[in-house]
């Protein structure tokens, strides 16, 4: 599933604005509106911080960027 259909699910399951949820991820209110929105997609950074967010909600993590332990 999206990163981002996951973030507004988690978000109406949990009955969340997206003004309470831009607070949680530490971003503006009119960048979470755009990503629900679909104007906007999360940067790299993001994604990661949006993944790590989801996962200590709902309990797992394994970032899907791609990225590679050195």
């Amino acid at each position: 599933m999206d990163i981002i259909k996951q973030l507004e699910l988690y978000r109406l399951e949990n009955r969340i604005t997206q003004v309470d949820l831009a607070k949680d991820l530490k971003v503006a209110f009119s960048t979470v509106s755009r990503w629900l929105n679909g104007k906007n997609t999360p940067n790299k950074i993001q994604q990661y911080h949006i993944e790590k967010f989801l996962a200590e909600r709902l309990g797992s993590f394994a970032p899907t960027m791609g990225c590679r332990a050195f």
